[in-house]
C-alpha cells in the first residue's frame, strides 16, 4: 500500500474536521486547560511542518511495500532476535546458546512466534517445517500448568544432544559461596541465587514462580488474572501516579515480575497533570555489581542485549495479553551523501573518518552547541520557525560543505539551528524511535498500568534500539533537559518540549485517521516525557539481561567444546602440532595467561594498567573491595607524577574475557562478587 506524501497527510490533519484536539476526559477544568494549551503547541508545530513541506524541504518519496502475511513478520522477528537458525535449519552456536538462556516467559514468546511461522509456512507451501516440539521439547504438564521446563533438541552431530533450556534453579542457601553465582538483591548482605556450572552440560536460569498459570502463548486464564480485572477501559491520561519515590529493580526479568506477583500490580486511578512531579520518582538502588551503561559493554555483548531485549519486550506485552505487532512500515530510501535525509549509520561512518570514537553525528552535536551558546534562554526556542530563507540556505550549504569542514557555523543563529535540528530528525529515512510499537504502548496505557509498567516497557524499547539510535536518543534527551533547566526564561517546559517534538521524533508515513493521528501524537509526547524524566536510568542496562548474556557466552563456549568427533580429532591434531613446535612452546612458556590460574591464589587478581608507569599489580580481594579502591591503589602507586594522576582520573577498571566480552565496571562494584561470577576474567585499567 502506497502511503500518502507528507504534505497531503499534514493537510488532512489540518482539515476542518480536525482543527480542534479531541476532548479527553479529565477530572478537573485546569487539567483540560493544560491539555488544550499543550495541543496548541502541537497544532502550531504541525502547521510549521506543513509550511516546510510546501517549501520543498521535507519531500521524500516512500517506496511501496507489498502486504505481508503474519508468517513473514514472525520470520523477520525470529531473525531480528538472532534465531534465524530456526528458519534455516543451520547449526549455529549463538542461536542454541540464546535458546538455552531464555526465561519461561521469553521461551513462551519465542514458541508463540515460531508456531505462527510454521503454521503459516505449512499452509502456504505445504512443506515440512521443524515442529516447535523439536526445539522446545514436549511438555508433560497439563495445559493449565506453568511452563517450568522446556527441552531443546539440538542437532550438533548424528547423536542428538539435549540441553535443558529452562531448568529450575535449586533454592539457594544463604551462605552459598559458589563461584558460579550471582547476587539478585541489593546491599552488602545480598542473598545469592546460583546458576548451573556449564561444564555439566546444562545451563539454567534464575526462575520466579508465578502465582497464576502461564500458558505457552504467554497469557493466563482470563478468570484467574487479577491484572486484567484491575484494568479499566478509561483513557490512559487518567492513571495513578503517586508522588512518593518508588524503588526499581533491574535484577529480575520484567515479564517474570508481571506473572509472579499480579496482586501487587493492582492499579488505582488518578490524573496525569502537567506538572513534572506528577511522574513518579524512581530510585534504582545499586547492587553489589553496580550499574552498567549501554556503552560499558562490548559491541558483541550489546548485540546480544538488543536481541534479548526484543524477546523480553515481546514477552512483557504477552504477559498483558497485548500483541506486539511490527507491521511493515513504508521504507524511504535514504540519501548516500549530505546531511538531511541520510541514515544515522551513514552519517556516523563519515564522521568516524575524522574521529573513530564518535557515537552521535557531528552535525547534530553542532546543532546542540549553537543552541547552548545563545539560545537556552531564548523564549520559545523550539516553538519558533526561524527565517525560512536562511534555513533553506543553511540546509543547502550544510549538505554541500559540512563533510569537508567548509561550513561557517558562526553565521548561524540559534533559532535556525533549532529549526534544522527538528528537520534533521523528521527527515531521517526511518524514525529515531520504533513508531510501529506505539499501538501496543497505547493499549498498555489505556488499560491503566502504573507508570512503573510504562517505564519497564520503554526501558526494553530503548535497550532494543540499534546502537546509533540509542546513543543519539540519549544525547538528545540530555540536550533537552538543559533546555528545560532554563524554563523560567525560555518558557519551554518538559510538557512543551514533548508536545513540540512528538511529530518530529515519532513520525509515520502510513495513512491514519484523524483520531489515530492525535492518539499517536499524545502517546509519543507522553513517551518523550518519560524519557526526559527518567533519562538518567533508562539507559542503564538491566542486570538480568547482563546475567543472560553471561550465560549465553558460557553456553556458546560449552557448545564449541561439543564439536563433532571428526572436527575434534582434526582440532586435536592441529593443537598437538602447535604445542610440539619449538616456537610455540616458547610462547606458551612465556604467556602470563597460561600460568595465571596456577600462579595467582584464590581471591587474588592481577590488574594490568598498560598506560601507567605501574603497569601491573596483584590485589587481594575481600568482601568490601570496590573498583574505585583498586583505582585508588594505582593512583597512590603512580602519585609521583602529576600527569600520572590526571591519567588515572580518566581511566576505569574493566572486566575482560571469561563469560563477558568487555565490561567497564561501576566504581562502586564489589570486585569479589564480580570475580565469583567470572573467575576467568582479566582485569585492565584503561580509558
Amino acid at each position: 500500500r502506497k502511503s500518502i506524501p507528507c504534505c497531503r497527510r499534514i493537510n488532512r490533519m489540518l482539515s476542518n474536521e480536525s482543527l480542534h484536539p479531541p476532548a479527553f476526559s479529565r477530572s478537573n477544568s485546569q487539567a483540560s486547560v493544560d491539555s488544550s494549551a499543550s495541543m496548541e503547541d502541537f497544532w502550531r508545530e504541525i502547521e510549521s511542518i506543513k509550511e516546510s513541506c510546501m517549501g520543498g524541504q521535507d519531500e521524500q518519496t516512500p517506496t511501496e511495500v507489498k502486504p505481508v502475511d503474519e508468517g513473514e513478520l514472525e520470520a523477520e522477528w525470529l531473525q531480528d532476535v538472532g534465531l534465524s537458525t530456526l528458519i534455516s535449519g543451520d547449526e549455529e552456536e549463538d542461536g542454541k546458546a540464546l535458546l538455552s538462556t531464555l526465561t519461561r516467559t521469553q521461551a513462551a514468546a519465542v514458541k508463540k512466534r515460531y508456531n505462527t511461522y510454521t503454521q503459516t509456512m505449512r499452509k502456504k507451501n505445504k512443506q515440512s517445517v521443524r515442529d516447535v516440539r523439536d526445539i522446545f521439547g514436549v511438555s508433560e504438564s497439563p495445559p493449565g500448568d506453568t511452563c517450568d521446563k522446556h527441552t531443546a533438541q539440538l542437532d550438533g552431530t548424528q547423536e542428538k544432544k539435549v540441553i535443558v533450556l529452562l531448568q529450575k534453579s535449586p533454592t539457594p542457601k544463604p551462605n552459598d559461596a559458589s563461584l558460579n553465582s550471582i547476587a539478585l538483591t541489593d546491599g552488602s548482605q545480598d542473598k545469592e541465587r546460583s546458576f548451573a556450572d556449564p561444564r555439566d552440560g546444562s545451563v539454567s536460569i534464575f526462575e520466579t514462580i508465578p502465582d497464576i498459570p502461564v500458558h505457552a502463548n504467554g497469557s493466563s486464564d482470563p478468570g484467574e488474572n487479577p491484572i486484567q480485572n484491575a484494568m479499566s477501559d478509561d483513557h490512559y491520561l487518567e492513571k495513578n501516579i503517586p508522588p512518593e519515590a518508588e524503588e526499581l529493580s533491574f535484577e529480575i526479568s520484567y515479564s517474570e515480575m508481571i506473572t509472579e506477583a499480579p496482586k501487587r500490580n493492582k492499579l488505582q486511578k488518578s490524573v496525569i497533570k502537567k506538572e513534572d512531579y506528577a511522574l513518579t520518582k524512581f530510585i534504582v538502588k545499586k547492587t553489589r555489581f553496580g550499574l552498567t551503561e549501554a556503552g560499558d559493554l562490548s559491541v558483541e555483548d550489546m548485540k546480544k542485549i538488543r536481541r534479548l531485549s526484543l524477546i523480553e519486550l515481546t514477552a512483557f506485552f504477552d504477559a498483558f495479553g497485548i500483541p506486539l505487532k511490527r507491521n511493515k512500515t513504508e521504507k524511504v530510501k535514504g540519501r548516500d551523501n549530505g546531511i538531511f535525509g541520510v541514515p544515522l549509520t551513514v552519517l556516523l561512518d563519515n564522521d568516524r573518518k575524522k574521529d573513530s570514537g564518535v557515537k552521535v553525528p557531528l552535525v547534530l552535536q553542532k546543532f546542540f552547541e549553537k543552541v547552548e551558546e545563545s539560545g537556552l534562554e531564548s523564549e520559545g526556542i523550539f516553538r519558533l520557525s526561524g527565517c525560512t530563507a536562511k534555513v533553506k540556505q543553511y540546509r543547502e550549504e550544510l549538505d554541500a560543505k559540512f563533510n569537508t569542514d567548509k561550513f561557517k557555523w558562526d553565521k548561524m543563529c540559534h533559532r535556525e539551528a533549532a529549526v534544522m535540528l527538528k528537520a534533521f530528525f523528521r527527515e531521517l529515512p526511518t524514525s529515531l524511535f520504533p513508531v510501529e510499537y506505539i499501538p501496543a504502548f497505547i493499549t498498555l496505557m489505556e488499560r491503566g498500568p502504573h507508570i512503573k509498567v510504562q517505564f519497564q516497557a520503554l526501558h526494553l524499547m530503548i535497550m532494543a534500539l540499534p546502537d546509533a539510535n540509542r546513543d543519539t536518543a540519549q544525547a538528545l534527551m540530555t540536550f533537552f533537559n538543559k533546555v528545560i533547566a532554563n524554563e523560567s526564561k525560555n518558557r519551554m517546559s518538559m510538557w512543551n518540549i514533548s508536545t513540540v517534538m512528538a511529530p518530529n521524533l515519532f513520525f509515520s508515513r502510513s495513512k491514519h485517521s484523524d483520531h489515530e493521528e492525535l492518539l499517536l501524537a499524545n502517546t509519543a509526547a507522553h513517551i518523550i516525557r518519560l524519557m526526559l524524566k527518567y533519562q538518567k536510568i533508562l539507559w542503564k542496562v538491566p542486570s538480568f539481561l547482563i546475567t543472560q548474556v553471561r550465560r549465553m557466552n558460557e553456553a556458546t563456549m560449552l557448545l564449541k567444546k561439543q564439536l563433532p568427533s571428526v572436527k575434534k580429532l582434526l582440532r586435536r591434531k592441529t593443537i598437538e602440532r602447535e604445542v610440539t613446535s619449538p616456537k610455540t612452546s616458547k610462547v606458551l612458556q612465556k604467556s602470563p595467561s597460561s600460568r595465571r590460574v596456577s600462579d595467582v591464589p584464590e581471591g587474588v587478581i592481577r590488574v594490568h594498567a598498560p598506560l601507567l608507569s605501574k603497569v601491573s599489580m596483584a590485589i587481594q580481594l575481600n568482601s568490601q573491595t570496590k573498583a574505585k579502591d583498586i583505582l585508588a591503589k594505582f593512583q597512590c602507586e603512580n602519585s609521583h607524577s602529576s600527569s600520572e594522576c590526571i591519567k588515572i582520573q580518566n581511566q576505569r577498571l574493566y572486566e575482560i574475557g571469561g563469560n563477558i566480552g568487555q565490561h567497564c565496571l561501576d566504581p562502586d562494584a564489589y570486585i569479589l562478587d564480580v570475580y565469583h561470577v567470572n573467575p576467568q576474567a582479566e582485569w585492565v585499567i584503561k580509558p
